[in-house]
């Protein structure tokens, strides 16, 4: 039996998982998903065939279970290139080594949730990726009613960034799918037509200010010069009466400011 919710003398440890994990975790993964996963899943799992994982235990549970999983993500390594999110890297070609990190499975035991061990094994493949300099990014899929998993990425800086349509067929039904990702290693998504257009008028609004400032600037000092202009015409015509002349000179500086 697993001890109970909220426990004060819970000392969760992760480690990765092993072949001696095969029944917990196929057990686990029975009871926490609809969907049914063969036990060739699990046996490339522990033996870590192409997938990566971390589990949770609890070193303070009693009867020999210290070291029996309460928690865990699965996670492979697939190339950039092959992968649906191509289009959402900015990927470039030239440099087909470029990976993803795609999490498959995410999972913790009912009675040891609100612990903070569901954000901990995600930091964990967040750390992997980060250190593999090919990886750009981590992935995933999401459900669309597993509300508190959406709100989990996205506290942790995933990115939901496309929903797909009956993504899932479970038992009959069709259910929609939220696509997060998390970018790593300088990893960054293309500008959307939204994002260039915004960036566009952005750019025209600061050249139109400049414009404006230059002419509000050069009006400036054509007041300026014209005040200069009329306070010497003013001298002019309060000194002694000059002749007609003179009088046609300060005219013409006048008009040419």
């Amino acid at each position: 039996m697993v001890n109970p919710k909220g426990s004060s003398q819970s000392k969760i440890c992760y480690r990765p998982i092993r072949p001696s994990d095969f029944d917990v975790l196929e057990r686990i993964h029975g009871r926490l998903f609809p969907i049914r996963y063969e036990s060739a899943f699990f046996e490339d799992v522990v033996n870590r065939r192409d997938i990566v994982s971390w589990g949770a235990v609890d070193l303070s549970r009693p009867n020999g279970q210290s070291d029996e999983l309460i928690g865990f993500v699965t996670a492979r390594i697939v190339l950039a290139k092959e992968s649906e999110i191509v289009d959402l890297l900015g990927y470039d070609s030239a440099k087909s080594d470029q990976t993803l990190v795609y999490v498959l499975t995410l999972g913790v035991v009912e009675a040891y949730r609100s612990l903070g061990i569901a954000p901990s094994l995600i930091r964990e493949v967040v750390k992997y990726a980060s250190n593999i300099p090919t990886c750009r990014a981590v992935y995933l899929h999401v459900i669309s009613f597993n509300i508190s998993a959406i709100n989990l990425y996205k506290k942790m800086s995933f990115k939901c960034v496309r929903k797909l349509q009956g993504f899932y067929f479970i038992n009959g039904q069709h259910y929609d799918s939220f696509l997060f990702v998390h970018y790593v290693n300088g990893g960054r998504s293309p500008c959307s037509p939204l994002q260039l257009l915004s960036a566009f008028v952005s750019y025209m609004k600061s050249g139109f200010k400049a414009v404006a400032a230059k002419l509000c600037k050069n009006e400036v000092r054509k007041i300026s010069r014209w005040e200069k202009c009329r306070e010497s015409h003013s001298l002019v015509s309060l000194s002694t009466i000059p002749n007609k002349r003179n009088m046609a000179v300060e005219s013409t500086g006048c008009e040419f400011v």
